[in-house]
């Protein structure tokens, strides 16, 4: 069983987590995502739409209603707070054209009046066409506000603060019994952040946290700075 603070602060945490950082307002979404409502943009990383497909081919069974969830989370969220702006910190579908880009195509004619951007990931090799037909801006990074982002951490240092996903980051929350569990979770550290991956087909990679980081674990619905 997990410690006794860790349940008391699990169930008391409002849903959505609002944090001042580097002089801006950022809201922290259980869904894994973040809201600058000061630009009206909205972000989110690692989705791997298509992944599920692409296991599928190799004969490995994987249910096939997996994207269609994610999508319908993100429809969710821009229902709740209507962002003008949608960014995808790359990989945003996870391999070659399969049945899933047809739920995402759906999915962009609902939402046609969101500008969408695509910081292109290692797994975002669709031509191009394909996201000009969508709508879709795809460039290499963005900035906003005082940040700067991408979708992994540039090999040369920037002059601006990076926020970035890549590697689907985790925690590992431990209790008196030394029994624990790893939470997705938003990583907050002197030069740069990492988003968790907003896909459910995803794994977790456990961060090694400095001193004074800043780490928001995701437990369910609700968000607790650990």
């Amino acid at each position: 069983m997990l410690s006794r603070l860790f349940y008391f602060r699990l169930f008391m945490q409002a849903e959505h987590y609002k944090i001042s950082f580097k002089g801006e307002d950022l809201t922290l979404l259980p869904e894994r995502a973040i809201w600058f409502p000061k630009y009206e943009t909205l972000l989110v990383s690692d989705t791997h739409l298509g992944k599920g497909s692409h296991f599928r081919k190799s004969g490995i069974a994987i249910p096939t209603q997996l994207e269609q969830e994610d999508l319908a989370t993100l429809s969710d969220i821009i229902a709740e707070i209507k962002p003008k702006e949608l960014i995808f910190l790359g990989d945003l579908f996870h391999s070659d054209i399969n049945n899933d880009w047809e739920w995402f195509k759906l999915w962009r004619q609902l939402h046609q009046k969101i500008n969408v951007v695509l910081i292109k990931g290692n797994h975002d090799i669709l031509p191009p066409m394909f996201y000009k037909t969508l709508n879709i801006d795809v460039v290499q990074s963005k900035k906003i506000g005082v940040f700067e982002l991408y979708h992994d951490l540039p090999k040369t240092q920037t002059a601006h603060y990076i926020i970035s996903g890549h590697i689907h980051p985790g925690i590992k929350i431990t209790g008196k019994a030394k029994q624990g569990l790893v939470l997705p979770c938003f990583y907050f550290g002197k030069q740069y952040a990492i988003l968790p991956a907003f896909g459910k087909f995803t794994g977790k990679a456990i961060i090694k946290r400095k001193e004074n980081d800043l780490v928001y674990a995701i437990a369910g619905k609700n968000i607790i700075a650990v």
